[in-house]
């Protein structure tokens, strides 16, 4: 019995100790893990401080470009217009904006020599009506010099020999001297007066546009 006795308290004992070396060792991290903690905690670099002063932003006519979405009841139409020339110029003391984007309308084309045609000769008359033209007035949110930024553009787009207030979603990156960007909005452009193509097919009576861009920057004149 005595023997008995002693053989239970070792084994219990026992127990003791290795649930106590067990609960250390999980308690207690490894000494590596604990060093490598500060390098963990390091917080990222501020991001690029707001444009200060003035800028002019100019579009590379070569890099920019507008594409165009028309949804059909049978498929979705896509075509795109070049861009003739832009400029930019934004206050970010105020948010006004000047400028202008020239786009050639005459060059619209959507893969369908028929369909282009009559877009040119019967809805858009680009002979009549050869240039649309963005003329911003106003920027809406902040523009880091350097890095990317959403913001509201707002004005007024001619079409069609009439103009209509627009507000542009654009994505734009400034790096050093050079900048790029998208600008997004909608056209309802049976509201405005052009003509609805619907002939076999249901054309949408809103065309989706986002003007792809690309250029220059330099301090404002």
């Amino acid at each position: 019995m005595r023997i008995t006795g002693m053989k239970s308290l070792f084994f219990a004992a026992s127990a003791i100790l290795g649930i106590s070396v067990l609960l250390s060792a999980t308690a207690a991290p490894p000494r590596r893990a604990a060093q490598a903690t500060p390098a963990a905690t390091v917080t990222a670099a501020a991001s690029a401080p707001p444009v200060s002063s003035p800028v002019s932003l100019t579009l590379d006519p070569a890099q920019s470009k507008v594409h165009w979405i028309l949804p059909t009841t049978l498929h979705t139409v896509h075509g795109t217009f070049d861009v003739a020339r832009g400029t930019l110029n934004f206050d970010p003391a105020s948010g006004k904006a000047t400028g202008e984007i020239v786009v050639n309308l005459k060059s619209g084309g959507s893969g369908n020599n028929s369909r282009d045609n009559r877009m040119h000769k019967e809805i858009l008359e680009t002979a009549a009506f050869p240039e649309s033209v963005f003329r911003p007035t106003r920027v809406e949110g902040v523009v880091p010099s350097a890095g990317p930024c959403e913001i509201k553009v707002l004005g007024s787009l001619s079409l069609h020999g009439s103009g209509h207030d627009v507000v542009a979603l654009v994505h734009a990156e400034l790096a050093g001297q050079t900048w790029k960007g998208t600008a997004k909005f909608n056209v309802p452009y049976v509201d405005w007066g052009i003509k609805d193509p619907s002939k076999f097919l249901k054309v949408n009576h809103v065309a989706g546009v986002e003007i792809e861009m690309s250029g220059s920057l330099q301090p404002a004149r």
